[in-house]
């Protein structure tokens, strides 16, 4: 049975972006709303852009009931082509993945974003020449390849008016100033010096026009194998010591080749092995770390896991959570690099060494390691200009393949990897484990990884610096020729409003003390959800619970074995660096100082916000860590407000800056994945098949335990 909302009279028209133009549309469109596995939903139309896919029902008219966290390009039922994952068509209750030509139209259309949104479109009330179209329309223009031109990137560049907000305080490193600066900052001029040496791309296309190298390094040697073998320059840390990057040579090479590379190589060891320079620690990454392939195939099962299409099927698999969680090895990839990124910490600050990473184009792994021993090292990194000068310094210019990546041209899935996402699951680990040192919240991360399939930044939508500066010029569509100016995504103001903007900030953060460094903060802060697999057997409950049997099964198989493989594992460290691990956690967390990530087992966490938002079952009403910095931030008004009562009594009164989020006044309403999911919806309980609990409990048992079934849903996170 289908509860019909009256299909809409009024005509609804899109809001089309500058160079926007609309494709194809169909009338009479059913939006399921599956929140609970019932067929209720709302009519509308369904249009598709060379920008997005958008579902315009009669509330996308009005402007009331909107929520404060708002992005102003892509709305709430707006899906870009290039955030479109799979598309499926349901035919006689069969699901079959759509691609390429289409010999017969489903009745129901279900998209499947890469932000992990499920869209579910009801095509059987509308006619069939609009079925054709739209669903013709919409996997053509998602799925198909396309020319980097064709991209909506540049339609947007060249009609958009260039209003961009000009106090953006990334550094961007394009200019020869920039990377001086940044070598300035880090006390690194004394042994490393900026070249100019690829101006006009003569060097490699691949590498920037202006890097760093040890001051030792000849142009020659630069030029000799198209910057190949040459260690580049990532980051000094305070003792001196610098962390390096390096681009391998192919593997298959003749034998003469080969030797004469080697011979390279040891010349270019031993001059940056001498004084001043300190000892060089080399690690390949492509040794040492998961491939590409490997990081590719486990996200891939990972994200399965939050692509629901209805309440019975989360329920469904929520039995098994732990061990499909585990199977997908997602969380021990995380686990391993930041493994990484402490060995390189101890090597810098610790033993004083060097340390060159190497892999085969130094643009992947390279980039993630060096990223996060900066954010774990360097404070300046873990302020919001400061990660995203990071960012650009490191992936953008540094010349990350973003469009292969992501895929954004559907040209070769071969090439596509999350890598960018590894590092920002990576940095959300030490932001929920460490909150008050990071100036960004996990929300600006979550946005930051949506940004990654909005095609109006260039940011995220070339493969170096090369490829954006050669299509940078040509014709616009407008008469006027010149180059297109791109956006760049760390212009905030583009998407979001000022109130939505409060979200993306720490209100928490510990600002850096100016002289005494000796206050230190000692408190450590306890996480309410244990989204990860656990290590230690809980407490046994009195009474028979959802999830006997599955962690009956799981503490058979995985406790003590295969979990805390930091201690365990084969690859066990080694005692200096389990030391220096042991040491640093023994002692208060200076926000300001080398941050370590805490890595045993069940320290690994799901990142909640981004991969559960989207899934009203996964969230809790009223409670999470959002509850808590309600309580928080209600206390900071009160202090501020009384402080500013103070001083007007003194007669100096100043006005009270206060860093209070919008629409945390009742908490109770809010839920743990907010602001993604605002207020307090009702969620009814899942009509289960019988056959799923079988094995575990009595149906008619299951329904009067009420509170039962809210906690042990909970343990299931």
């Amino acid at each position: 049975e289908i509860h019909i909302k009256e299909p809409i009279e009024k005509e609804v028209n899109p809001h089309l972006l500058p160079g926007e133009l609309l494709l194809c549309e169909a009338s009479t469109v059913y939006k399921y709303v599956q929140e609970d596995g019932s067929n209720r939903g709302t009519y509308g139309k369904l249009v598709c852009t060379n920008f997005k896919i958008s579902f315009l029902d009669d509330d996308s008219a009005s402007d009331d009931n909107e929520p404060q966290f708002k992005n102003k390009i892509v709305g709430e039922n707006d899906i870009t082509l290039q955030c479109v994952d799979q598309i499926y068509g349901v035919y006689d209750e069969k699901k079959k993945l759509l691609t390429g030509q289409l010999r017969k139209y489903p009745e129901t259309l279900i998209i499947y974003c890469k932000d992990l949104r499920v869209f579910n479109f009801c095509l059987r009330y509308t006619k069939e020449e609009e079925v054709k179209r739209i669903v013709s329309g919409i996997v053509h223009h998602s799925q198909t390849p396309k020319l980097l031109k064709r991209l909506f990137l540049f339609s947007y560049a060249s009609a958009a008016p260039n209003n961009t907000d000009g106090r953006n305080q990334t550094v961007m490193f394009e200019t020869l100033e920039d990377w001086r600066d940044e070598l300035e900052r880090t006390k690194g001029n004394v042994k490393y010096k900026t070249v100019t040496t690829n101006e006009g791309y003569r060097v490699s296309e691949k590498l920037p026009l202006y890097f760093v190298v040890p001051i030792c390094i000849s142009e020659e040697n630069i030029l000799k194998y198209e910057g190949r073998g040459i260690p580049i320059w990532c980051w000094s840390c305070h003792n001196g010591a610098a962390l390096l990057k390096m681009s391998s040579f192919p593997k298959e090479q003749d034998d003469s080749t080969s030797q004469m590379q080697k011979a390279f190589l040891d010349g270019i060891y031993k001059t940056i092995s001498k004084p001043p320079y300190e000892l060089l620690r080399m690690d390949d990454l492509s040794s040492s770390l998961p491939s590409l392939q490997d990081i590719q195939t486990a996200y891939t099962r990972f994200k399965q896991l939050f692509l629901i299409d209805n309440s019975t099927d989360f329920w469904a698999t929520d039995v098994k959570w732990f061990s499909l969680l585990e199977s997908t090895n997602w969380l021990e990839i995380i686990r391993r690099v930041l493994k990484k990124a402490i060995e390189v910490a101890e090597c810098l600050e610790i033993q004083h060494t060097n340390v060159l990473l190497i892999e085969e184009s130094a643009t992947d792994l390279c980039c993630v390691i060096s990223s996060l021993v900066q954010v774990m090292m360097d404070s300046y990194s873990r302020t919001k200009s400061g990660f995203q000068s990071l960012i650009q310094k490191e992936w953008v210019i540094g010349g990350h393949s973003f469009l292969d990546r992501c895929n954004h041209l559907h040209k070769s899935e071969k090439e596509e990897a999350p890598v960018f996402l590894l590092l920002l699951n990576c940095v959300w680990q030490l932001v929920q484990q460490y909150p008050p040192a990071f100036e960004f919240t996990e929300t600006y991360l979550t946005v930051l990884s949506d940004s990654l399939y909005v095609p109006i930044f260039s940011t995220f939508f070339f493969n170096s610096q090369h490829q954006r500066d050669t299509n940078k010029s040509g014709e616009s569509l407008k008469t006027q020729s010149g180059p297109f100016r791109f956006l760049t995504v760390w212009d905030w103001s583009v998407q979001f409003d000022p109130k939505a903007l409060a979200f993306l900030n720490n209100p928490l953060y510990a600002e850096k003390p100016k002289p005494e460094r000796s206050q230190r903060k000692t408190a450590r802060f306890k996480h309410q959800r244990q989204l990860s697999l656990p290590l230690t057997q809980a407490k046994p409950s009195t009474k028979r619970g959802f999830f006997r049997e599955e962690t009956d099964h799981l503490i058979k198989n995985i406790l003590g074995k295969r979990i805390g493989k930091f201690i365990n594992s084969s690859d066990e460290p080694p005692n200096s660096l389990r030391e220096f691990y042991d040491s640093w956690h023994s002692k208060p967390v200076d926000y300001h100082g080398l941050l370590l990530p805490r890595i045993d087992g069940p320290e690994i966490k799901v990142w909640a916000q981004r991969y559960l938002r989207w899934i009203p079952e996964a969230q809790l009403h009223g409670g999470g860590t959002i509850a808590t910095a309600a309580k928080i931030l209600d206390l900071m008004e009160e202090v501020q407000s009384l402080q500013v009562k103070m001083d007007e009594e003194h007669s100096q009164a100043v006005s009270g800056d206060v860093h209070s989020v919008p629409l945390l006044r009742n908490s109770a309403r809010l839920s743990s994945l907010f602001p993604f999911a605002l207020l307090q919806r009702q969620s009814v309980k899942p009509a289960l098949p019988t056959s799923t609990w079988k094995d575990l409990e009595d149906e008619d048992d299951l329904v009067k335990r009420d509170d039962e079934f809210v906690d042990l849903s909970g343990d299931m996170l």
